[in-house]
């Protein structure tokens, strides 16, 4: 596939893919004999693994250390295991902590509801 439709498929600017090269995380991108990039079914899987940790707000340094890891080969399953289990934990103490923030916000919509039909109900329209 060529970058630009990797961009579409993947919904990301073809900058990112770039400068995901660029810094490491996407590596062996293969190029046709004209240099333009020709990305394999595994560059694909590691830009889903990325958008995806990403969109759950991993940062780039984990991901380097992951890809890192992960080029080195099988000797480091355990370290890598070991990262992931971290991240998860990250995310679910970010999970208990937005629905934390959400119980919240519902209190404070519900009391405006309140206020707003007391003031509908109560007092005189203008």
């Amino acid at each position: 596939m060529t970058i630009s439709e990797v961009s579409k498929k993947y919904q990301m600017t073809v900058d990112t893919l770039r400068w995901y090269e660029r810094i490491g995380l996407l590596r062996d991108i293969p190029r046709k004999p004209n240099g333009l990039r020709d990305y394999t079914q595994s560059n694909c899987n590691t830009i889903e693994f990325i958008k995806c940790m990403r969109e759950a707000g991993l940062s780039i340094e984990f991901l380097l250390e992951y890809i890192e890891l992960f080029y080195q080969g099988d000797d480091t399953i355990e370290q890598r295991k070991n990262l992931l289990l971290e991240q998860r934990q990250l995310l679910q103490e970010k999970m208990t902590q937005m629905l934390k923030t959400i119980e919240r916000l519902d209190y404070k919509i519900n009391n405006y509801d309140e206020v707003i039909k007391y003031q509908n109900e109560i007092l005189p329209k203008k």
